[in-house]
């Protein structure tokens, strides 16, 4: 994800941007930039960016510095719109202004298109570049250059988190918020801008955690915050933690914690521009769909269980053949690979050592290549023909949680685009699909008493034996999951099972020590699957029946919400059994974001 950082006042301004951006750098990017205005009224303008880690834009700054008076912005860029190259790196300029920008402009095609009629020319593939030259168009005739970014602001669809600095507005920052985050500080008269508070400890002492719609200016020593309705707002500021780490949490006691609760953020940076009011907008071609009647998905741990998730959509909703491969026993068993498959590789790191060595068997057989990843430029990337991003941000728990999801959402949007070009699915069937995809971030943002809920139930789950997680079709990946994320942060044997094959052996393990978490969707196989767990119960296995419906034999029972599509009770009960491991690990005091080698015991309150 995007960072942001701002400052205004008279320190090194190259020391505070780039300390801000490396406080940032835990959320993931491919190129950085900084603009600083300085000097007699601010006349001096310079720019700098670098691809690739910060390290690069301080090394191409080693010899300036930029004492005195004024103003600067800073970015780091995860790549959306355009590849990772210094001219699409931020700040993008105009003639006499800079702007850098969070989020993606859904309309921008439709801007850039106006402006280009009127002789505007366009130097990067960004969707950000817009912002800057319309802003210089309107101030061509507005009252005033904050009038003119008014202006500019109120032409802008989509998610944004933007400041614009520019000549014509000595000393001063813009600053714009819609569905992308932003927060203005200040220490004294110095004003900080950052998209997260990570940056600001130690800077500035207090902040203003600014809302959605929200327009404003600041200079030395003063801020004016507008509303949506360009209604003045009081400012309204909160003492920033005084830790850092904290800071990076936001205030969870672990990262794994802070990334379950990002997950309606990351699914909604994950679907903007690729969901369109009738069909799905993909950064892939077109044309790597010709001609394939297979679709092989491979992948290890978490990304494997999404592969097997998404052979069921692919089958179900773009009625092409799936085949799902484990990495570590592909690479090694001589496959035979058709030349009408299309080979789609999942990795959150892109640089996992197996998934990459199976990436290039398909390669070496000539088969068309795709990858679901999270960071650009890695190996995995790189290599494949074809790649489609996660968008998720760098995950620091050790337990993959907002990494599955963003990968799920990529492979159904994958399925819903090959049913198009196959000319499979009705105008009705594609609509409900797109109105529950729009639905996921609202399904996963759930309300803390669910998680007060699920801690209350842990101790329940400290003894026994062991778990079995069950479901079925799609809710069968999502029991793998739920039990690898168990195993791999309370160390306790987990197990996941399609459930109609519990009584083919496994069966004979259920008793009062055996704890079942039983994935019982409403929308799909219902009575089947709580067939299978009336096995279970009566056989004294000790039943937690996860369900829209209430389960009268279960010892435990967590309601889930009632919907009309499966994939939305999928990802409420992906939040729910997040939330039950990262529980019963710190009811067992474990540290969960670290690996069990490196765990230290932590005091549970």
């Amino acid at each position: 994800m995007c960072g942001i950082v701002g400052y205004i006042g008279s320190k090194e301004k190259k020391s505070v941007i780039i300390g801000g951006l490396k406080e940032l750098e835990y959320r993931g990017y491919d190129s950085a930039g900084m603009a600083i205005m300085s000097g007699e009224c601010c006349s001096d303008i310079h720019y700098f960016k670098a691809v690739g880690k910060l390290e690069n834009l301080s090394n191409k700054m080693s010899d300036f510095s930029s004492e005195g008076f004024g103003v600067a912005i800073g970015h780091t860029r995860w790549a959306t719109h355009g590849k990772p190259t210094e001219i699409n790196a931020h700040p993008h300029l105009g003639e006499y202004s800079f702007v850098i920008h969070n989020g993606i402009i859904e309309n921008y095609k439709e801007l850039k298109d106006e402006l280009e009629s009127q002789g505007v020319k366009f130097i990067s593939q960004t969707d950000t570049e817009v912002i800057v030259h319309l802003f210089e168009r309107y101030n061509k005739t507005a009252k005033s250059p904050f009038e003119a970014y008014k202006q500019t602001i109120a032409r802008l669809r989509g998610a944004y988190a933007t400041l614009l600095i520019t000549k014509a507005a000595y000393g001063e920052v813009f600053f714009a918020k819609n569905a992308a985050p932003l927060i203005v500080a200040k220490n004294g008269d110095e004003i900080y801008f950052s998209s997260s508070d990570a940056s600001l400890i130690g800077l500035g002492k207090e902040a203003i955690y600014l809302e959605d719609g929200v327009i404003g200016h600041a200079k030395l020593g003063a801020i004016e915050i507008f509303d949506k309705n360009l209604k003045a707002l009081q400012l309204s500021f909160t003492e920033l933690p005084k830790d850092k780490g904290y800071a990076q949490k936001d205030g969870y006691r672990f990262f794994m914690e802070k990334e379950i609760y990002e997950q309606s953020q990351v699914i909604s940076e994950c679907l903007m521009g690729r969901v369109k009011d009738d069909n799905v907008n993909l950064e892939v071609s077109d044309d790597i769909f010709e001609g394939i009647d297979e679709v092989v998905l491979c992948a290890c741990g978490t990304s494997y269980h999404a592969a097997i998730t998404a052979s069921y959509l692919f089958e179900r909703i773009a009625k092409i053949r799936a085949k799902v491969e484990i990495a570590s026993e592909f690479r090694y068993k001589e496959p035979l690979l058709k030349p009408n498959s299309l080979f789609i590789v999942i990795s959150q790191s892109g640089e996992t050592a197996d998934t990459l060595e199976a990436l290039k068997i398909a390669k070496e057989h000539g088969l068309k290549t795709m990858a679901i990843c999270n960071v650009d430029n890695s190996s995995i990337v790189r290599l494949a023909g074809e790649v489609m991003l996660t968008r998720a941000g760098i995950e620091k728990g050790v337990a993959s949680t907002k990494a599955f999801a963003t990968q799920v959402i990529c492979l159904w949007l994958l399925s819903l685009k090959l049913a198009k070009l196959r000319n499979v699915i009705d105008e009705k069937t594609m609509l409900n699909e797109l109105k529950a995809l729009r639905n996921i971030p609202s399904v996963v943002h759930f309300d803390p008493k669910l998680q007060e809920r699920i801690y209350r139930l842990a101790k329940h789950y400290l003894h026994g034996h062991g778990f079995f997680f069950i479901g079925r079709d799609i809710f069968y990946p999502l029991a793998l999951e739920g039990a690898l994320k168990l195993k791999e942060i309370s160390y306790l044997h987990a197990e996941g099972y399609p459930a109609g094959e519990m009584k083919h052996g496994p069966i004979a393990l259920a008793d009062d020590g055996l704890y079942t978490i039983a994935l019982l969707p409403s929308t799909l196989l219902y009575e089947k699957t709580k067939s299978n767990v009336e096995e279970l119960a009566a056989r004294d296995a000790n039943i937690t029946a996860i369900s829209p419906v209430e389960f009268e034999l279960s010892d435990d029972f967590i309601q889930t919400n009632t919907y009309e599509h499966p994939m939305s009770e999928f990802f409420e009960m992906m939040i729910v059994l997040q939330l039950f491991a990262l529980e019963i690990s710190i009811r067992l005091g474990n540290d969960v974001d670290m690996p069990r080698n490196l765990a230290k015991s932590v005091t549970v309150e």
